[in-house]
């Protein structure tokens, strides 16, 4: 089955989906998530290579995409160094993504609907992206992916998703 135009993601309190909705301009979709720049092998130095982002991309009403602001925390490592406090890494991703989401007028917590985007900020994609089936089973079905929290959406496109 083929990937719809408009991609619907379920609202999840508590979970992975818990920071999206609407807003008086549009609609949003907030997260927290750790990513590693395309490209990157594991070894050596991946703490450094491992980046916490606070992430809020934009939409108008009708799903199509809008602007993001991305802000790097800080890496795997910091974080482990200074697991607790204000002034850890989580703490000060979590202190950001606040101030961000009070800013959005009128926000509720709901499901949205978005259009595929993509975009890359420091060496890192973001964006809702759409994956061809591939491997040994050439039928699979087509699917979305949201990066780097990597989220898939796929038939009976109801807005849930898998890990």
């Amino acid at each position: 089955m083929a990937v719809p135009e408009i991609i619907s993601i379920a609202y999840e309190p508590d979970y992975r989906t818990d920071k999206i909705g609407r807003y008086a301009d549009g609609q949003f979709f907030a997260s927290i998530t750790y990513a590693f720049p395309e490209g990157f092998r594991h070894g050596e130095g991946w703490e450094d290579a491992k980046r916490l982002y606070v992430v809020l991309h934009r939409f108008d009403a009708d799903g199509r995409y809008i602007d993001s602001d991305i802000w790097y925390a800080g890496t795997w490592r910091e974080q482990q160094q200074r697991p607790y406090g204000a002034d850890s890494v989580l703490a000060q991703a979590e202190a950001r993504l606040a101030e961000l989401l009070d800013a959005l007028p009128k926000r509720e917590y709901q499901d949205i609907a978005i259009r595929p985007f993509r975009l890359t900020v420091d060496g890192v994609l973001f964006g809702l992206i759409i994956e061809q089936g591939h491997g040994e089973n050439e039928d699979e079905d087509d699917w979305a992916e949201l990066y780097p929290d990597h989220l898939g959406f796929c038939e009976p496109w109801d807005g849930e998703y898998s890990t």
